[in-house]
């Protein structure tokens, strides 16, 4: 029978502390965080713009450059916390981002704010991978469960309130502030949990095998390499119409991973300590569900993006008033992310795909009701609390199912694996419907933003669809 209880939390004198909720806070609060300033950024770029005088290419890197060094450095950081200690490396994380955002806030140009988002985003990256490390490590049984349940809810309202937050700051110009509280935000919240992490995180026991696996420098260059093809043509390439380098990027992204793959096969072979331990990969129904998490985080980063668009380019409502119609989605979200373990247990193998059937009527609801170029009505509200409940029964057992049987030693592995596809489903999920969204918007206008929206509905309907059809989940025993 698997066990309930926590592990205990060693207080900083060595003693415990066995306050597990309040750890599971603070890890998740920047998580939050984390996740809020991919998001909390669009809101406020033309006021940047204007205030800055950037360019526009300046612009999509201030509002990018956070999400290429995040994804790009996410296993990384996943490995450096398995190696110095997970502890140790969300704290390092977490001061890193707090830096970088107070610095962030008080940048002088554009250049400025460019490096000091790529500073953001690697905080982001050392910091992110140790919250799904510290539940698998100190969480078992159903706690765990439940741990990983509020994580998966985390996800989601942190998407929709970035945009929210965002608009609420800019709006009130703080102190004649702009656009700088948007990043100024984080620093005392940043503070707060440097002070609350040092009290109630575990201490780091680091042991010779941990001290054994080095860290694989080459794997780790192919593979940020690999990321970094990806994930920049991905994140610009829709804004300058794909050019040709974003295609041999992309091309160049695949040949990197072919030769990531062959790297990692010989050097597990030959003893050596690969970037992603090849067991986790034959984890049975890893695969499965990294493909359900890509889809179902592709299917919400497309979603949110392109309503987005249509709200404020289509029918011109404010940042706020965008904002806050995500509310119903990303409350129902989180909802039926904290409680689907409740459900009937006969019912489990299928919550997936049941998620991504409910999903495929959410968007296609979206798409019907907004189709005529008005703001949806009243029934707009539940059709987006459909689609939040089916991506959240799609991705959140998925998230449980694959850490399930995950052995301790391997947390740090599977923790930067499944937080890389994670961010990879989003990046992928905007430029793919955002750029249909773009090219079907042809023309200015409600209703040709209207009829943009709803080819993109039904597109992200078909995509969970399939999804569905990947079967039911089983879970681990």
């Amino acid at each position: 029978m698997t066990s309930t209880t926590t592990r205990p939390v060693l207080s900083k004198d060595g003693g415990t502390d066995n306050r597990p909720g309040l750890l599971l806070g603070v890890v998740l609060a920047a998580q939050f965080m984390a996740l809020l300033d991919v998001f909390i950024v669009n809101v406020a770029a033309p006021t940047i713009r204007v205030e800055l005088s950037a360019s526009g290419a300046a612009l999509q890197l201030v509002v990018a450059g956070y999400t290429i060094a995040y994804a790009v450095l996410l296993i990384t950081g996943a490995r450096l916390g398995a190696l110095v200690g997970h502890r140790r490396m969300y704290l390092g994380g977490l001061a890193l981002f707090t830096a970088a955002s107070l610095a962030c806030g008080l940048a002088a140009g554009t250049g400025q704010l460019i490096a000091f988002r790529l500073a953001q985003g690697a905080g982001a990256a050392l910091m992110i991978p140790q919250v799904l490390s510290l539940i698998q490590r100190e969480f078992t049984g159903e706690r765990r469960t439940k741990a990983l349940s509020a994580y998966s809810a985390v996800l989601a309202t942190g998407a929709a309130a970035g945009q929210v937050v965002g608009g609420i700051l800019v709006s009130a110009d703080l102190f004649g502030a702009g656009w700088r509280p948007v990043f100024l935000v984080n620093v005392p919240i940043g503070i707060a949990l440097l002070v609350l992490g040092a009290r109630v995180l575990p201490h780091d026991a680091r042991t010779g095998a941990t001290r054994a696996r080095a860290l694989d420098l080459p794997g780790l260059v192919l593979l940020a390499g690999a990321v970094s093809l990806l994930t920049v043509p991905l994140v610009l390439g829709q804004e300058q119409d794909w050019p040709l380098w974003s295609w041999l990027s992309l091309g160049g992204s695949l040949v990197l991973l072919a030769l990531f793959g062959a790297y990692e096969s010989r050097l597990a072979r030959r003893g050596g300590a690969p970037l992603v331990a090849p067991r986790v990969l034959r984890i049975p129904g890893m695969g499965r569900a990294v493909l359900w998490i890509a889809v179902s985080m592709g299917v919400n980063a497309g979603f949110l993006f392109t309503l987005t668009l249509h709200l404020q380019g289509g029918l011109g409502h404010s940042a706020l008033r965008a904002g806050l119609t995500f509310g119903p989605a990303a409350v129902v979200f989180g909802i039926v992310g904290l409680t689907w373990r409740r459900r009937p247990a006969r019912l489990h193998r299928v919550l997936i795909p049941g998620g991504f059937l409910l999903a495929a009527a959410g968007a296609l609801g979206v798409g019907g009701l907004l189709a005529d170029g008005g703001a949806g009505g009243w029934g707009l509200y539940p059709a987006l609390g459909v689609l939040g409940a089916g991506i959240s029964l799609a991705f959140s057992p998925a998230l449980t199912g694959a850490l399930a049987t995950v052995r301790p030693e391997d947390a740090a592995d599977a923790s930067g694996l499944l937080a890389t596809v994670t961010q990879l489903g989003q990046l992928i999920g905007v430029a793919a419907f955002g750029t249909l969204f773009l090219a079907a918007a042809d023309g200015s206008g409600a209703q040709n933003s209207a009829d943009a929206l709803r080819t993109t509905m039904i597109a992200l309907s078909v995509t969970a669809l399939a999804g569905a059809m990947a079967g039911p989940w089983r879970r681990a025993r």
